[in-house]
C-alpha cells in the first residue's frame, strides 16, 4: 500500500477485492513473437486508478515495470496532431476502424494512407510525423511528452528494443510501402527504428492511469498540473481509442465498457472517462485478440460497478445553477438607511445574483446563457463560482461571448470565487486582451460583490443622497423623541473618531457603551480560526452597534472596524443607568426603538435566510 492511499478508502478496498477475484483467472498467453516479452512472469497484476481531481488507488503490482507497446500510439499520434494540426494528420493517416489484426498492412488503396494511427502502419506514420532536426531530437520530444502524462521520466528498455529490432521485418516492409506512398519522406527505417524504441519505453500501472487521467482531465496532468497535450486535440486522440483502440475488439469493447482505451501486447490496458478519471491495469496474459485478458475483465466490471459508460451519463442543464436571488430578495451584509432599503426592495430585481455548481461544459453553460439573455431590466449579474467543479473551453468561451453582450447592453457582470479556476482566467484574459481589467470583474466572496452592485445601483436612483455625516436628530436610536428630549440624550454622549482601519471593537473586550455612527462606515467581523476573519455586516450613518452591550452585558463576540475615517457618539452603559434616574420616559423610548432595530434586522435575516433554504 503506497502513502496516497487511505486504508478504509471504499475505491481501494473494491479494486482490491477485483484484484482477489481475478488473480484466479489463468487464461490467455504472454507474448513471445518479441522474444524478450515472453520473459515476464504471467502472474504479474496490477491494477490503478487515479481521479481528475488527484486521487489515486493502486493494488497488486502496480509499480511493475513493463513496456507500454502499443499504448504508446495515442500518445503520439496526439503529439503528432500538436505538430500538425488535425487537416495535415489526417492527410496522412485515416480514423477509421479496419476490424483487423494490430500489425495488418491495411492502407487505403487510393492514397496509401494508414486506416487509422491504432494500427501499426498508422503508429509508424504518426511517429514520422513528430517534429525534430535529428532522428535522436525526435525521440526525445516523445520521451518528455511521456514524462508530461507520467508526471515522471520514463526511460527504454534496450533488451526490448534490441528484441523489437532483431525481428521487426514485417514493420519493416510497413515502412518501406508508407516511403512508397509518399505517407514517409526519406529513408523509412530511422522512423521505424523510433517506433521500436516508443514501444519499448518502461512504465508502470500507476504510470498508466495517470497518463490516462491526463487525458481524461483534459490534457493536463491531474498529479503535476503540467499540460501533456493541447486540450482541443484530446477529443480527437479519445475519438480513435474509442473506435480503433482494442484491435479488433473494439466495437464490443465500446459497447460493454463504453471508454475510449487502449491496449499493448506486453498487458498493459488503459481506459479513460473524460472529467472523471482514468484506469491502469497491467497483466500479460492476453487473448487471441492481444488484449490483456485480465485487463478486459477488469475495466468490464469496474465500468458496471462504478456506472462509468460514456453513454450512460446523467443529464445536465438547470442542475449547473445552484441558486437565483436577486437584489430585492437578497441583500449584501450592509445595512443601509432606510431610504436605500427601500430603494432596493423596490428596484433590486435589476441585480441577478446566479450562483452556479458542478462542472461547466457547453450543455451547462448554454442553460445559463439562455436564461441570461431572456432576463430583462437587468444592471448587474453576479456570476458565483465558489461552487463550480471546472469549466470547460467551450463554457468559457460562452462567458465570454455573453460578457461581452451584456456590457454592450449596458449591463455588468461581475463574477465570484473564480480564483481555483485558472484555464477559465486564462481564456478571459486572452479572449478580453486589452479589455480584461475593464470588464473581467472579480471578487472572491459574494457579499463584497453583491455590495459593489448595490452601491452602483443606488448611486443611479438616490444621486441626491446626502453625505456620510449625519446629524444626531437623524439617529434612529433617537426616533420620536422631541427636539428637547434628543438634547437631554445628546448631553450624555461623548464624541469619539477613528482612523480608516482602526479597532473600535475587538472580540472578547468587555461591553461598556453603545456606539452611534454619525459618520463613515464601519464593518462588523466573526472572528474565525487562523487569525482569520469574516465579514458579518456594514453599519451606515445613523445607526447604532455594540448595541448588545445595553442587553446582556456580555463580553463582545464580534470586532468592529473603520472602513472610512469615522466619527461615532457613545453612550455608556453608566451614563444610561443615569439618564434612566433623571429622564426615565427617555430611556424607555431608547430601549423601544433598540428592540424595534434588532427586530428588523432579524426579520431581514429571516427573509435571506428563506431564500437560501
Amino acid at each position: 500500500m503506497t502513502s496516497e492511499q487511505t486504508p478504509s478508502s471504499p475505491i481501494h478496498d473494491q479494486l482490491a477485492e477485483l484484484h482477489r477475484e481475478y488473480s484466479a483467472i489463468h487464461d490467455g498467453e504472454v507474448a513471445t513473437y518479441i522474444p524478450e516479452l515472453g520473459k515476464a512472469n504471467p502472474d504479474w497484476f496490477g491494477i490503478c486508478v487515479v481521479t481528475t481531481n488527484g486521487g489515486i488507488y493502486e493494488v497488486g503490482d502496480s509499480r511493475q515495470e513493463f513496456t507500454i507497446q502499443s499504448l504508446s500510439k495515442p500518445f503520439v499520434y496526439g503529439l503528432a496532431l500538436e505538430d500538425h494540426g488535425r487537416a495535415e494528420v489526417l492527410g496522412k493517416v485515416g480514423v477509421e476502424p479496419t476490424g483487423d489484426a494490430f500489425n495488418s498492412i491495411s492502407l487505403d488503396p487510393v492514397t496509401g494512407c494508414p486506416r487509422n494511427p491504432m494500427i501499426n502502419a498508422g503508429a509508424i506514420a504518426s511517429t514520422g510525423l513528430v517534429e525534430g532536426f535529428t532522428d535522436d531530437a525526435r525521440l526525445r520530444r516523445i520521451l518528455e511528452m511521456f514524462a508530461h502524462y507520467a508526471g515522471r521520466e520514463l526511460s527504454i528498455d534496450p533488451q526490448v528494443y534490441a528484441s523489437e529490432s532483431a525481428t521487426g521485418h514485417r514493420n519493416r516492409a510497413i515502412g518501406h510501402m508508407l516511403r512508397n506512398f509518399g505517407i514517409l519522406a526519406g529513408d523509412p527505417m530511422p522512423v521505424v527504428e523510433t517506433y521500436f524504441q516508443q514501444c519499448a519505453i518502461l512504465g508502470h500501472c500507476r504510470d498508466l492511469a495517470t497518463m490516462a487521467a491526463t487525458l481524461a482531465n483534459r490534457g493536463v496532468n491531474p498529479l503535476t498540473g503540467e499540460q501533456a497535450i493541447r486540450g482541443e486535440y484530446v477529443e480527437s486522440v479519445l475519438g480513435v481509442m474509442g473506435t480503433c483502440g482494442m484491435y479488433d475488439y473494439a466495437g464490443e469493447w465500446l459497447y460493454e465498457v463504453g471508454m475510449p482505451a487502449k491496449s499493448g501486447v506486453a498487458g498493459g490496458v488503459i481506459a479513460v472517462l473524460p472529467g472523471q478519471l482514468g484506469i491502469g491495469v497491467f497483466s500479460p496474459r492476453l487473448d487471441s485478440k492481444g488484449n490483456s485478458v485480465r485487463g478486459i475483465r477488469v475495466c468490464s466490471a469496474l465500468s458496471r460497478r462504478w456506472d462509468l459508460h460514456l453513454f450512460n451519463r446523467p443529464g445536465i442543464g438547470k442542475a449547473a445553477i445552484r441558486l437565483r436571488l436577486n437584489g430585492a430578495e437578497y441583500n449584501s451584509s450592509r445595512i443601509r438607511p432606510k431610504a436605500e432599503a427601500a430603494a432596493l426592495r423596490e428596484h433590486g430585481e435589476a441585480i441577478q445574483i446566479i450562483q452556479l455548481q458542478s462542472n461547466l461544459v457547453f450543455a451547462t453553460a448554454e442553460f445559463i446563457v439562455r436564461e441570461l439573455t431572456e432576463l430583462n431590466g437587468l444592471e448587474s449579474v453576479v456570476l458565483d463560482f465558489r461552487h463550480v467543479l471546472s469549466v470547460n473551453e467551450s463554457a468559457g468561451h460562452l462567458f465570454h461571448d455573453i460578457l461581452l453582450r451584456l456590457h454592450a447592453a449596458g449591463v455588468t457582470v461581475v463574477f465570484t470565487g473564480v480564483e481555483k479556476a485558472t484555464s477559465f482566467r486564462r481564456l478571459m484574459r486572452a479572449r478580453l486582451g486589452a479589455r480584461f481589467e475593464e470588464l473581467f470583474r472579480t471578487f472572491e466572496e459574494l457579499d463584497p460583490a453583491l455590495q459593489w452592485c448595490e452601491d452602483r445601483l443606488l448611486a443611479r436612483l438616490l444621486p441626491d443622497l446626502p453625505d456620510t455625516s449625519i446629524a444626531v436628530t437623524q439617529y434612529a436610536l433617537l426616533d420620536g423623541l422631541s427636539r428637547e428630549e434628543v438634547a437631554v440624550v445628546q448631553s450624555f454622549f461623548e464624541r469619539r473618531t477613528y482612523q480608516p482601519g482602526e479597532t473600535i471593537i475587538r472580540a472578547g473586550e468587555p461591553a461598556r457603551e453603545l456606539f452611534l455612527l454619525s459618520r463613515g462606515l464601519v464593518s462588523v467581523y466573526l472572528p474565525l480560526e487562523n487569525d482569520a476573519q469574516k465579514r458579518l455586516a456594514t453599519f451606515s450613518p445613523g445607526m447604532a452597534f455594540g448595541e448588545m452591550a445595553v442587553i446582556d452585558r456580555a463580553p463582545r463576540s464580534a470586532t468592529i472596524l473603520a472602513d472610512t475615517e469615522v466619527s461615532c457618539d457613545l453612550l455608556s452603559i453608566a451614563r444610561l443607568t443615569a439618564l434612566g434616574v433623571t429622564h426615565p420616559k427617555i430611556k424607555i423610548r431608547l430601549l423601544e426603538n433598540l428592540s424595534l432595530d434588532l427586530c428588523r434586522k432579524l426579520r431581514k435575516a429571516n427573509r435571506e435566510i428563506a431564500q437560501l433554504v
